[in-house]
């Protein structure tokens, strides 16, 4: 066997012919993991093609077995993010130039240099496989789908994460989504690489037969899980009205707009008998303590007359700075929540002494350095439910939404995808609300500025939603949960559990063999 060929191979993986590499220049080779990365996209909303991220990391991996060494895996990974990541959330332009109103050059450079940034993680993913020390097969079957969905996790969890486009995200619709209940979306990931292992072993190893029954094992399990209730209802539906108030970014703070922003979403509530009446994030792009008194009585009154409440997204303020908060109106004590995960450059600028200069001159974003609101803050007691608010992209962080449960009935999330124009980063964002349905067996009502306004259900699927930017409301029924699923009790811990223990059956199968 050729050590430039394969790499780290040991003795028994005779049966690989190697010939195939030499027909695949490193050049090609990176073009194609580009590619491929590229085309993962259509795994995720709006297309929904849930085969694709599985398709297109078997290429990778049987592209990481023809690396000539740990660093052309390295390059093939991070090719392969970089299409991933450029196609993915492209988005990022739109809020840096068009409402940010950063230079073009300067926005687009950006943009880049974060897909690139991202793409690091990839390639660490590529380099760590190809040095670990066992066979090519044990690489493709265990090592590469562990290594992958670690390296997902770390990408969510430092520097305050960014775990978008986790590509378990993508089987939100698929029988895999039978596994986010036990083991998150960091648990589906996993059985998305392991499919993509048994499919690239299979090529090089020609065990498609065994692959495949592997394979048909891990879906058919995943079938029978979706129809397990981890949850149960309690007490009796509710109304609910979301509304999409469509309020254009450029005109959202901007102070001549005011008025009609208010007034708009003051028609809106008292068309709406919901009793649970919910506002996006901001949609009062005021202080709390600034916002009409008139008005709160309105919207007050009127949430009494429906035996309910209404959540409003506003500012908030007091010695410790100001923050993205919601505050309640109604039959309840008022009540506020606080947004605790903020977005960098966006809520705050990391290294402010460092970094605070260049960010303020280049980029125009209002209320751009806010506080943190604090970890551990209690469901809203509204409409007869427990409610887990969020806000924004606090929903991709499914560690932290259980923070509210099992004491939590419903998951709410308010949000202004307004930021991203007509792109695809509305759709991703209600998939990500899918998976937070389907960890925590909670129903989740997205109430948004200019969509994706939804009700999910406890399983997951999207019940209800409105066409994007037009202003309407979403009129429906929702029922609280309770109980907990193995995902509320384990959080990521389960499938950090399963990728350890991939690793060590690895690391016990390790060999010397160079």
């Amino acid at each position: 066997m050729s050590r430039g060929l394969i790499g780290y191979a040991a003795k028994d993986d005779v049966t690989i012919d190697c010939d195939k590499s030499l027909m695949w220049p490193i050049k090609n080779n990176l073009i194609l993991s580009f590619f491929v990365g590229a085309i993962c996209v259509f795994g995720f909303a709006p297309f929904g093609f849930f085969p694709v991220p599985i398709a297109a990391l078997a290429t990778l991996f049987i592209l990481f077995q023809r690396a000539h060494n740990p660093h052309v895996a390295a390059w093939i990974g991070f090719t392969f993010g970089l299409g991933l990541f450029s196609a993915g959330i492209s988005w990022v332009y739109v809020a840096l130039h068009d409402y940010g109103e950063m230079q073009m050059l300067l926005a687009l450079s950006a943009t880049l240099l974060f897909c690139a940034f991202l793409a690091l993680f990839n390639a660490l993913v590529g380099y760590i496989q190809a040095i670990f020390p066992v066979s090519t097969r044990l690489r493709t079957l265990l090592v590469m789908p562990a290594i992958w969905v670690l390296v997902e996790w770390v990408r969510g969890t430092i520097f305050t994460g960014f775990p978008w486009l986790t590509l378990g995200y993508a089987q939100s619709d698929s029988p895999l989504a039978g596994y986010a209940p036990l083991f998150g979306v960091y648990g589906v990931s996993l059985l998305v690489a392991a499919s993509a292992g048994l499919i690239a072993y299979s090529y090089n190893f020609r065990s498609f037969r065994i692959s495949m029954l592997m394979l048909v094992a891990l879906w058919g399990a995943g079938i029978a899980l979706r129809a397990v209730n981890w949850t149960h209802p309690i007490g009796e539906p509710f109304s609910v009205a979301l509304l999409q108030g469509n309020i254009p970014q450029h005109l959202k703070f901007d102070e001549n707009a005011l008025v009609g922003t208010l007034e708009s979403y003051r028609r809106l509530v008292l068309e709406s008998e919901a009793r649970l009446i919910v506002l996006p994030e901001t949609a009062f792009p005021l202080l709390r303590r600034e916002v009409p008194q008139h008005l709160v009585e309105q919207l007050r009154d009127h949430a009494r007359r429906n035996g309910g409440d209404v959540l409003v997204g506003s500012f908030d303020h007091d010695m410790d700075g100001y923050y993205n908060s919601v505050f309640t109106l109604g039959s309840a004590d008022e009540q506020k929540y606080r947004k605790h995960h903020l977005v960098p450059f966006g809520e705050f600028i990391p290294i402010r002494p460092l970094l605070g200069w260049f960010v303020n001159g280049v980029l125009n974003i209002p209320m751009g350095d806010l506080a943190r609101g604090g970890q551990m803050q209690p469901p809203l007691q509204v409409a007869g439910q427990q409610v887990a608010p969020d806000i924004c992209y606090e929903d991709v962080f499914g560690e932290e939404v259980i923070r509210h449960l099992p004491k939590a009935s419903v998951l709410l999330n308010m949000t202004n995808d307004a930021w991203y124009g007509e792109t695809h980063a509305a759709e991703q964002h209600n998939q990500i609300s899918q998976m937070r349905a389907l960890e925590t067996g909670r129903m989740m009502l997205r109430a948004t500025n200019t969509g994706v306004t939804s009700i999910i259900g406890p399983d997951g699927k999207v019940m209800q939603k409105l066409p994007q930017h037009q202003q309407s409301v979403l009129l429906g029924m929702a029922q609280g949960y309770s109980g907990s699923t193995p995902y509320v009790r384990w959080g990521n811990s389960g499938a950090m559990v399963l990728i350890v223990v991939m690793l060590a059956y690895a690391w016990t199968r390790r060999t010397s063999f160079r």
